[in-house]
């Protein structure tokens, strides 16, 4: 009975709207004759001359009022109102649209805010559920004559089909008769799609019953049928909609689920999924569709997903396929050619940028790139299972994906995915390679038939290598009109991906000693760059246009060049190589006005640093050797540094004063780095370790310390600089640092218990306390007038406390010997001294201040001053006994009174001079 209802339900509504077209027609009809009546009445308004449109509108208004209330409402009359209504509407449409766009037409704003809710339900939810009731209708209905065996499967089945085939031409009928107005209101729930879904879901039931349940076909007929039908969805979707085309997709993509034989076919599996894919995108190309192909891409991987993750073993080559089949249609059909490659020149570069990432049609690109690179990792992953590791397709996936994003702007993220799985990719065959074992154990029980020869690494990723360097070099050939962030992106991907996967490929399958393929790779990519470089100088561009790609290549060229070096030398020469490398940057500044050639010395230089501190003996401690001074330290250290400072010396006009500046900072740092270094050696007898430093060695770098403070000092006066000022004023910091730390505290023979040596004054204490002291002096006297105040009053301070510690531990050496522990205690003789002796170390003090006109070297006398007086209250007068007591004193009391007369003569003598300095 429901069958039957449905059945006369859809006659009815046929048999409605062939008795409408009646209708239609004289609506034509009535359509033509107000045509007819416009151009009559436009040849008369020209041949009177053009009035204003609102004279126009006053004479229609005026005519209008002086007609008869009866032939106001006459169909000619309500005829011409129409007409200069929709002529008013036509003139304001026209001039809102662009002169070269043409686009189909859309209801107004108006009309969709005033679309009432009759209007919703009435025009859409009908054809809607409609076309479901029509769907289920035909599913009941082969249901009931199953059910109730009325007919036979092959009369069920034949009807059923018919039924299909009747809703589709019954579609195209509607599709072909229908008023343009109901298409532009209701577009979103039209009864000819609706109708034609039906049909094509009938139709496929059909043959899947036939196959699945029946088994009147066979799998290759059943498999062609259903093809067939969903590609042809596919294609009607041209007239019927995106959604009719999501349905054909989802046909497309059911198929192989609903077809399956007992004998796996990949590649039937992936060339029609493949077809399929194909067609869909062409059908979106058409009518410029965005969601319909990002689900294609999204179904297309998750067939490939499910297979190479099921399927033991998988077949590479078929899945490859129809990835490359995907990866050329967006770079090619959509949205490669379907959107604009050149932006608007003089946009600015933010905006472009913008555009660059931030496309339209971004969806389609992503997943599938996300599709590619995800299934090109997994192909080489050990948890899946191939019947042959499938290196070879990883690296054409990659390769083409990497060929797509060079092609157009808008496929830029098939660029940097492909870039990433490159990276990824070379790193998991290294890794495969066995060569980390002993990293991590698991891998050296990997199955022999996932085990990548190291060859097969090194090849696959110089392979790359070579495709990401020419595809740049494309790009730079080409360079698209406004797309300068595009040149620039590939101009890092040029430089970048090459230097990391042989880099890779160099430590994890290389030959430390010397390996000629790496290095012959290395060189020639690094001199492949830096000569398209000067190409692209000499291309003639705007003036700065080439200074950021250009300069991206170069620092990829020496990057290339230093993995060279490291390929074909070791040790000491390797080291001299990568520094002179550098250094010849920036003395090709006087051949090339490249904006990067300094910042490849200064590259060069962190390179050097980096070698350092991996291995700071240069050649290995084994061929260190012992000699002072004359070892292998001195070209590894002194030969960069000589270079550094020939550089910051040449580029010391340089119009960039940040890289000038660096520059000065490196050389500088390699200077004290070798002084240092040679030191560190020569004072611990040929061993470099992380030992303590004995009170002597560092005693040494504190003199250095305050010898380049004073260095930087006088350069910072010949040619000012901000790295020699704020530079001496660090290391006058860190050495005054270093001296509470070190010198009075951790390192001092009171506490370490460290023997003086044999010769008085000539011992430790003279290196380790006096000579430090000296240096402070000088450099406080130097730095008067040259530095900030409180610098300078620090540094006198710091040569007060060293000078202060040398004689209160000289005093101490005179009593104990050479072994001044704080273990042996005190005597009364030592005890007394130390007040003699801080007492005149305090007048000198104060004469050295006052001569110097030194105020903060006064205060340092009246402190040390006040220490004596402490001491000799709190101390002498409890530990001395008998005349040491007395004399103790009687000396203070002298001194006290004595310096009480010299600072009333200072003061009076003073006091019309002013302010006295610090």
């Amino acid at each position: 009975m429901l069958e039957a209802i449905a059945l006369l339900a859809f006659v009815m509504a046929l048999a409605a709207f062939l008795g409408g077209r009646r209708t239609a027609e004289r609506l034509d009809r009535e359509i033509e004759s107000l045509k007819a009546e416009l151009a009559r009445l436009g040849r008369e308004s020209t041949e009177q001359g053009s009035p204003d449109i609102e004279s126009v509108r006053t004479e229609a208004d005026v005519a209008k009022a002086a007609e008869p209330e009866a032939m106001a409402d006459g169909p000619w009359a309500r005829a011409r109102q129409d007409a200069h209504t929709v002529a008013d509407e036509t003139r304001g449409a026209a001039e809102s649209l662009d002169e070269e766009a043409a686009p189909p037409a859309v209801p107004s704003a108006a009309a969709a805010r005033t679309e009432s809710l009759e209007s919703r339900i009435g025009g859409r939810w009908p054809v809607w559920v409609g076309g479901l009731a029509l769907a289920l209708g035909g599913y009941f209905l082969v249901q009931y004559s199953i059910d109730a065996g009325l007919l036979s499967p092959t009369v069920r089945l034949t009807l059923a089909a018919l039924f299909g085939v009747a809703l589709g031409a019954a579609g195209e009928v509607i599709r072909r008769r229908a008023v343009p107005a109901v298409a532009d209101r209701f577009r979103n729930a039209m009864i000819p799609g609706v109708l034609t879904a039906a049909g094509a879901v009938t139709l496929f039931g059909v043959v899947y019953a036939a196959y699945g349940i029946y088994g009147f076909i066979g799998t290759a007929a059943a498999f062609i049928l259903l093809a067939v039908i969903s590609l042809a969805t596919v294609g009607l979707s041209l007239l019927h909609g995106q959604a009719f085309a999501g349905l054909g997709l989802l046909a497309s993509l059911l198929t192989p689920l609903f077809v399956s034989s007992g004998e796996p076919r990949p590649w039937v599996l992936f060339g029609f999924l493949a077809a399929a894919w194909l067609a869909t995108l062409a059908a979106s190309r058409l009518r410029r569709w965005s969601v319909v192909p990002t689900l294609a891409n999204a179904g297309l991987g998750l067939w490939g997903l499910a297979y190479v993750a099921l399927a033991t073993p998988f077949e590479a080559p078929p899945v490859t396929f129809a990835l490359l089949v995907m990866i050329a249609g967006v770079a090619l059909i959509w949205p490669g050619l379907g959107e604009r490659d050149a932006e608007p020149s003089g946009a600015p570069a933010a905006g472009a940028w913008e555009r660059l990432f931030k496309p339209p049609r971004l969806a389609i690109s992503i997943s599938a790139a996300i599709v590619a690179a995800v299934l090109a990792l997994l192909f080489i992953s050990p948890t899946v299972d191939a019947q042959r590791f499938p290196v070879t397709e990883f690296v054409v996936v990659v390769a083409a994906l990497a060929a797509a994003g060079s092609l157009r702007p808008n496929a830029v993220y098939g660029a940097l995915l492909a870039a990433f799985g490159a990276i990824a990719g070379t790193w998991s065959l290294t890794a495969l390679s066995g060569v980390l074992s002993y990293l991590d154990p698991s891998l050296a029980d990997l199955p022999p038939e996932i085990v990548v020869p190291g060859h097969t690494a090194m090849l696959s990723a110089m392979i790359l290598s070579a495709l990401f360097v020419l595809f740049g070099a494309l790009v730079l050939a080409r360079r698209p009109a406004g797309n300068r962030p595009f040149v620039v992106l590939w101009a890092g991907l040029a430089a970048a991906v090459p230097n990391a996967l042989l880099a890779m490929s160099f430590l994890m399958t290389g030959n430390f000693t010397f390996d000629l393929p790496h290095g012959l790779a290395a060189f020639a990519g690094g001199l492949f760059l830096l000569a398209l470089v000067e190409w692209l100088y000499r291309r003639g561009t705007e003036a700065g246009e080439a200074d950021v790609p250009g300069g991206l290549l170069a620092l990829g060229s020496f990057g290339l060049l230093v993995i060279g070096l490291h390929a074909w030398t070791d040790g000491l020469v390797t080291t001299l190589a990568i520094a002179f490398l550098g250094a010849a940057y920036s003395f090709a500044t006087r051949l090339r006005s490249w904006p990067v050639l300094p910042w490849v010395t200064v590259a060069g230089a962190v390179v050097v640093l980096a070698r350092i501190a991996w291995e700071p003996t240069i050649v290995g401690p084994g061929s260190l050797g012992t000699v002072p001074v004359f070892n292998a330290l001195l070209p590894g250290y002194g030969i960069p540094a000589l270079l550094l400072v020939a550089s910051a010396y040449f580029l010391r006009t340089l119009p960039d004063v940040r890289v000038r500046n660096l520059l000065q900072a490196l050389a500088s740092l390699f200077v004290l780095l070798t002084v240092a270094i040679l030191v560190r050696h020569a004072m611990n007898r040929g061993v470099l370790d992380s030992s303590v430093p004995t009170l002597g060695e560092q005693a040494i770098y504190t003199l250095l310390a305050i010898g380049a403070s004073g260095i930087f000092m006088t350069l910072d006066g010949r040619s000012p600089s901000p790295v020699f000022r704020y530079g001496g004023m660090a290391l006058g910091v860190l050495s005054m640092l270093s001296v509470l730390a070190a010198h009075l505290v951790g390192l001092n023979p009171y506490f370490s218990g460290e023997l003086l040596g044999s010769v008085p004054f000539f011992d430790l204490l003279l290196i380790g306390y006096l000579l430090p002291a000296i240096g402070y002096a000088g450099l406080a006297r130097y730095a008067r007038g040259r530095r900030p105040l409180p610098y300078v009053a620090a540094l006198a301070v710091s040569g007060a406390v060293l000078a202060f510690a040398w004689a209160s531990l000289s005093v101490r050496r005179f009593w104990q010997g050479q072994n001044v522990a704080d273990w042996k205690g005190f005597l009364q003789g030592e005890t007394y001294t130390y007040s003699v002796v801080w007492l005149v170390l305090g007048v000198l003090l104060l004469v050295v201040g006052s001569r110097m006109n030194a105020k903060s070297i006064r205060i340092a006398s009246a402190v040390l001053v006040f220490i004596a007086v402490l001491k000799v209250f709190l101390v002498d007068m409890s530990n001395l006994e008998g005349f040491l007591r007395a004399l103790s004193f009687i000396g203070l009391g002298a001194v006290l009174i004595g310096i009480g007369l010299f600072y009333q003569k200072i003061l009076s003598g003073s006091a019309g001079n002013g302010a006295h300095r610090a």
